[in-house]
């Protein structure tokens, strides 16, 4: 879906609200999202209404982290707030069907049609350390894979090349494009750089229950 757009505009909106608006009983809690997780940012920012909370999105140590999967190391708290399933994704004209669990793996290899252009993210990226765990098990991506720098480019590009197979998850899979394999259902997490308490819990309780 594409609202990363909306989201922003929104987010800016709380964020640089003038501080004469504020009242004592509204706190600043920092946010950020990985571009898979931004689906549930519009959740966020609603929950944020809800409890008077001002949101400022930042990448720089934000106090609530929305990503989908576990990370590898993960030592801080994380809580699910929802789960999402990650697809292999063709154009509806692309010559690749309906695949096993082998013919993904060869495809992402680069044992496939040479006619087909495979599509992955950058290795610290949470869909592609869900795909590597879930499809490629230890193989290596070949390296003629070209590299989205997004869930939203990786959405585009699906839709707009028809050569193109790439990995998207279920909230982003939009348009002009097919399912060719359900690569697994991993959970969306939400992770906090301590217990989370006051408008922390508040949001994590309030993302919880949408």
């Amino acid at each position: 879906m594409r609202k990363s757009l909306l989201f922003l505009c929104s987010f800016i909106l709380f964020a640089c609200a003038p501080a004469t608006q504020t009242t004592a009983q509204q706190q600043v809690v920092t946010v950020y999202a990985s571009s898979a997780a931004e689906p549930w940012m519009s959740d966020l920012l609603a929950c944020a209404d809800q409890q008077s909370i001002i949101l400022n999105v930042t990448a720089n140590s934000p106090q609530i982290y929305l990503q989908v999967g576990e990370p590898e190391n993960l030592v801080f708290p994380a809580y699910q707030i929802d789960e999402e399933r990650i697809f292999i994704v063709a154009h509806r004209e692309s010559p690749v069907q309906n695949l096993s669990l082998a013919e993904a793996q060869a495809l992402f290899a680069g044992g496939g049609d040479a006619s087909v252009q495979v599509w992955v993210y950058a290795k610290d990226v949470d869909l592609q350390i869900l795909f590597d765990q879930f499809v490629m098990k230890e193989r290596s991506v070949t390296s003629s894979a070209r590299l989205a720098s997004s869930a939203q480019e990786m959405s585009d590009v699906l839709n707009a090349e028809s050569n193109a197979v790439g990995i998207l998850p279920e909230h982003w899979k939009t348009g002009n494009v097919r399912e060719v394999y359900l690569a697994g259902t991993a959970p969306v997490l939400a992770i906090t750089q301590m217990e989370p308490q006051n408008g922390v819990a508040a949001l994590i309780g309030c993302l919880q229950r949408y």
